[in-house]
């Protein structure tokens, strides 16, 4: 009896052994998952208030700028380089707004607003070159407008509730320039670039920390 007591404890010991690094794993997995679920579920929270409202300087200054060329190609390229610039002063004030809230850019949420908000952005800058080798330049307030309009409503599902509003206005804006002469594109994209990156950059800086 007492061989045979022995021979089960042998055969019990090891499976018991088994049980603790089971349990283990399978506790991470669910932290695993419960972490991606937050992450995925998250907004993303550093769209840059102030960094808006220097975009939006800089596009009324480039807006008077923009009026004083002769040429269609040169006032095709000033907007341009105010593109840019930015998209530089975007990157970084986002990047300072994530670190101050101890995120990164590279999170989730973040990946999510880059891949939701990059096709139109891509749409825009294809149809500038086509626009501009056929030298229909008319249409290109109206256009840029509302592919940004469109990009920030996608990238912004995943961020704050005020960043698609901003996409919409934008959207609005672009729908009527699209029907409106040449003479008033500097003035819509003033509008918009400007004034409208100028109102809602101050109140993301204000309700959603800078």
């Amino acid at each position: 009896m007492s061989s045979l007591r022995s021979v089960r404890s042998e055969r019990s010991e090891p499976e018991k052994l088994d049980e603790p690094p089971a349990l283990h794993l399978h506790a991470m997995d669910n932290l695993r998952f419960i972490r991606e679920t937050m992450e995925s579920a998250a907004s993303f929270t550093a769209v840059p208030g102030w960094g808006q409202v220097i975009i939006g300087v800089l596009a009324i200054v480039t807006a008077v700028i923009a009026s004083n060329q002769t040429k269609a190609s040169n006032w095709v390229i000033t907007w341009i380089v105010l593109a840019c610039i930015s998209l530089v002063i975007a990157v970084i004030s986002m990047n300072r707004k994530a670190k101050r809230s101890k995120t990164t850019l590279l999170s989730r949420p973040g990946k999510n607003f880059a891949v939701s908000c990059s096709p139109p952005m891509i749409a825009a800058a294809l149809l500038t070159l086509n626009l501009c080798q056929s030298g229909n330049f008319r249409v290109l307030p109206g256009m840029w407008l509302l592919l940004y309009g469109t990009g920030v409503i996608t990238g912004g599902a995943f961020s704050v509730k005020i960043v698609p509003v901003m996409g919409l206005c934008f959207m609005i804006l672009g729908a009527i320039a699209i029907f409106f002469p040449p003479g008033f594109g500097n003035i819509f994209m003033a509008t918009g670039f400007g004034l409208l990156h100028i109102i809602f950059g101050f109140i993301i800086a204000r309700r959603y920390g800078g």
